[in-house]
Formats: structure tokens, sequence, C-alpha cells
């Protein structure tokens, strides 16, 4: 017979949250990685926060939910903040008992603000890389880098010429007005955004269509595709091999050989001269579309060379997790600081996501 819906009853109850929680669900080792970073930077916390005064939200709940945002793709402080009010598993993974309150978002989001002043996201990013470093799961030899395009908040009718003063003409609609640029030239040397004055006009090629844009940098490790360098710069033609050299300088000149894989963009002359004087062996692919190559046959002919350009796609892997994950396709916040951090982050929970997988590994 068909069943008769009942009214829910209205009843408190006992219970424990970790026995909710699926014993093999990946995100076990990920809190526990986490946590373990987290207990690294006790003494970094220490240093600054003042040792009176209102109690703030705890950092490491701060970072544990950024984490949590970029596992679970949502998309505001806001949306956080109010799923943590039913959701047991975000929850158990902040340590929040279920009577316990979920935070203010205005709170929440004023409380970051200390963490990207002194530049957490570098270090919590830092920890777990030694984490994965500890377990011996990071090559110290076989690098890859490579840039990818981050879109600002900000649309391109902000991009206004920079010495033209505001218009007196109220526009036609306040909360989207009509701005024809069609025939108008605009370049970052002429025009500005009104919205983010440090997004840039950039384009991924010829034919694409431009937007305003920053340029997030990874390093990765070719043993396991983890990322042990992040950097988020302003978008500009030299900004990926700059960066590059910046992220390979820790790991340069060391007894034993180093190379570094990388796409077609970096195969510039300079920038392979930079880094034989740095000891670092450029496997980089080489680009002979209408010019000679600066990588020749005393660098491809070597069985390594053809390895690195295997492994070094899977740097990709990484930005297609941050963007279509962790809410990288558009970035939330305005200004480099802020987007460095959220890049930063992502970055590191790629790492976490990647840990519980070698661990299942390490153990079959």
């Amino acid at each position: 017979m068909r069943g008769i819906k009942q009214k829910q009853v209205e009843i408190g109850g006992l219970f424990n949250v970790e026995d909710r929680i699926d014993p093999k669900h990946p995100i076990r080792e990920i809190k526990r990685q986490c946590d373990a970073a987290l207990r690294a930077m006790s003494g970094h916390f220490d240093e600054i926060y003042a040792a009176q005064g209102r109690p703030s939200i705890p950092p490491e709940r701060l970072l544990k939910a950024k984490v949590l945002m970029a596992l679970y793709s949502v998309r505001s402080d806001r949306m956080l903040c109010e799923r943590l009010n039913y959701d047991l598993l975000f929850q158990w993974f902040l340590d929040m008992n279920p009577s316990e309150a979920a935070f203010d978002a205005s709170t929440f989001s004023q409380n970051q603000k200390r963490l990207i002043q002194h530049e957490v996201a570098d270090l919590f990013f830092h920890e777990v890389v030694e984490l994965a470093r500890a377990q011996k799961w990071v090559s110290n030899d076989h690098f890859t880098v490579d840039g990818t395009l981050i879109e600002a908040a900000a649309s391109l009718k902000s991009f206004r010429p920079k010495d033209k003063p505001p218009s007196d003409t109220p526009p036609d609609d306040p909360g989207n007005p009509t701005v024809n640029f069609h025939g108008e030239r605009r370049s970052n040397a002429t025009h500005q955004s009104t919205t983010d004055p440090e997004a840039m006009l950039a384009k991924k090629g010829r034919g694409k269509e431009a937007h305003l844009s920053f340029m997030g940098h990874a390093l990765m490790e070719n043993r396991n595709g983890l990322i042990i360098g992040a950097v988020t710069t302003r978008a500009s033609g030299h900004a990926e091999r700059l960066a590059a050299l910046a992220l390979i300088e820790p790991h340069a000149e060391r007894p034993q050989p180093v190379t570094l894989g990388a796409d077609k963009g970096y195969d510039a002359g300079d920038f392979v001269m930079e880094l034989r004087d740095k000891a670092v062996t450029p496997h980089i692919a080489q680009n002979t579309k209408g010019r000679r190559s600066a990588i020749d046959r005393r660098t491809t002919r070597h069985s390594g060379y053809a390895v690195s350009q295997r492994i070094r796609k899977r740097v990709e892997e990484a930005f297609g997790w941050a963007k279509t994950v962790a809410g990288l396709r558009k970035m939330r916040h305005r200004g480099l600081p802020k987007v460095g951090w959220q890049f930063t982050l992502a970055m590191a929970a790629y790492d976490l996501v990647r840990l519980p997988k070698l661990l299942a590994e390490a153990a079959s």
C-alpha cells in the first residue's frame, strides 16, 4: 500500500557527527593533511594576532573554509556561511559543533584581510608542499612551468581611456549602461579598468577574444604532478618567462642535473640562456613556426627530453581543476593581492586533493 507522509517531529537528540562521515570518504585524508599543515603554522598565527582583545574567527577555520570553497565549488563567502548552518560535513571539516552558530558573512570576509596582508596563503601552500616532500612524493630534479590567464572580476565596459574625464551625461541604465567602443583602438597603454585598475587586457592567441585578466603561474614537479610553486602577476607578454625564472630559482644551481619543461611560449633565446646560466636544462617545446628554435640537438637528443614533453602537459590538469571546480574561471576578488590569495589557495587545494590518491596508490 502507499505510505502516508508523517509530519516531521521537532525533537532534539544526541549523535556523533564523526559517524555521519563515510570512513572511506577522501575528505577525511584531506582534513588530516590540512590539519597537519595548519599545526605547523601555529607559531606564525601567534605573531600576526594580538595577545589581547576580542577573539576573531580562528585563522585555522578561515583557511580550512577557503579550502572547502575550492573543493565544493562554493561561489561566495555568503554561500559558505549559509551552508554551514545545515551541512554536517562542512561543520565536521571545520571542527564545529552542530549547535554552534555559523559565521556571519561580513565578519568572515573582514577577518580574511589580516591573512591576505600577511601572505598566509603562501605559507599554507608551502606547508602543504612540505607534507608531500616529507612523504617523498616530490621530485627535486625535474619540473614543469606554465601560466594561465584568469579572467578578472571586471567588465570590458569598465575599460576606459586613462586621460578622459568621466562623462557628465547620466547612463541610460545605471545597472548595465550601454557602452559603444566599436572602432575605438584600445590598449593597456591608453586604457584602464575603472573596476579593477590592475587587470590588463589579454587574450590567449591570435583570433581569440580579449578579456581583462590576471596571470597565474605554477611550477609542477614531474614525479607525481604536484604543484610546488605558485605566483600571480599582471597579464603581459613577458610575465610567463619572468615568473618561471622566479619559480625555478630556489631549485637551481644544484650538483645534480635539474630540468625545466615548458610549452612553445617559453622558447626564447634569452630565457633559455638564463636557465642554462642557472644550471637548469631547458626541456622546452621547440617553436619552429617561421623561426629558429632556441632548443637544439644537444637537448632534444636525450631521452629525458621526450619524457619531460610527455609529462609537462599534466600542469594543465591543475589549471583545469582550478577553473572548473575551485572557481577560478572568473575571479571573485579584485586587485592583485586578493587574486593571488585565491590562486595560491586553489593550488594548495589541488595538492590536497592529490595526496589521498597518492596514499591509496602507495598502499595498494
